[in-house]
């Protein structure tokens, strides 16, 4: 596959309606090859459908939660990148199938893709400076953490988690807020503004706006991702293209039109 074919998969995936019917395994390969082309992505399918029949097998035997921490954590290995968090393989589905290892928002796009073949009601959690899943048990939601074994996340651990990540106190405790679900496209988009965040700070501007375009194909009608698209071509001293993102932001109707219009003039500036 080459990033062509990769932007034209993450297009139609962006096209997808239904965010139920949202092809998020095959986004999240076609991301890796726009990143970094030409390689072979079986590893993730192979991974991937390992992890449907091992959780199946322990379906039969223990609830929901603890099928997916053993089949995806014990059974296949997928775990946090302690050593080396700000390795870019750990937001790599391709590089994450080969290591066994990876970022909580990149390991699980495997636990989702598993959990919805498997038929379990699994949603990711954009938790504040950490990704989690929440699974439907019988007893009620649960959250698990991808990039500590799958293990389970306490309702008191994820108040202390939110106040450490800065929440007020009348949110912290708000166990409806704190494990409020995102959809698949929102996970994967969430995996890509991460990515591009730490393009930024590494100076990478080319990966940032990669990263950038990625989320504005996937959600095609948010304005955002194009500002962003701007700042990192802008920052490449590609003044052109950053008004033409900037174009492109201007064509979504939103509040932000204003601000958009700021940058445009800003950048425009540079090139007289």
């Amino acid at each position: 596959m080459t990033r062509d074919d990769a932007i034209d998969a993450l297009t139609l995936a962006g096209q997808t309606e239904e965010e139920d019917a949202f092809p998020l395994l095959d986004a999240a390969i076609a991301c890796a090859i726009h990143d970094y082309p030409l390689r072979d992505p079986s590893p993730v399918r192979t991974l991937a459908d390992r992890a449907v029949e091992r959780l199946t097998e322990r379906l039969t035997e223990m609830g929901p939660d603890d099928a997916l921490s053993e089949a995806l954590s014990g059974d296949l290995r997928l775990n946090g990148d302690l050593m080396h968090d700000d390795d870019p393989a750990n937001t790599d589905v391709i590089a994450i199938a080969e290591r066994r290892c990876g970022l909580s928002a990149a390991l699980s796009v495997f636990y989702l893709d598993a959990a919805r073949r498997a038929g379990l009601n699994c949603q990711g959690v954009d938790f504040p400076g950490h990704f989690l899943l929440r699974v439907d048990t019988p007893e009620g939601p649960v959250a698990l953490d991808p990039f500590s074994q799958g293990r389970l996340v306490l309702p008191s651990e994820l108040t202390q988690r939110a106040l450490r990540a800065g929440l007020m106190p009348h949110v912290a405790d708000r166990l409806d807020l704190l494990m409020a679900p995102v959809s698949p496209r929102g996970a994967l988009i969430r995996l890509q503004n991460l990515v591009f965040v730490r393009a930024i700070h590494a100076r990478d501007y080319a990966a940032a706006e990669r990263a950038a375009l990625r989320c504005a194909l996937l959600d095609p009608g948010d304005h955002r991702p194009w500002l962003d698209v701007a700042t990192a071509r802008e920052r490449q001293g590609a003044l052109t293209g950053a008004l033409q993102a900037l174009d492109r932001a201007q064509t979504l109707d939103d509040p932000m039109a204003a601000r958009r219009q700021i940058s445009f003039d800003r950048v425009r500036l540079q090139l007289n």
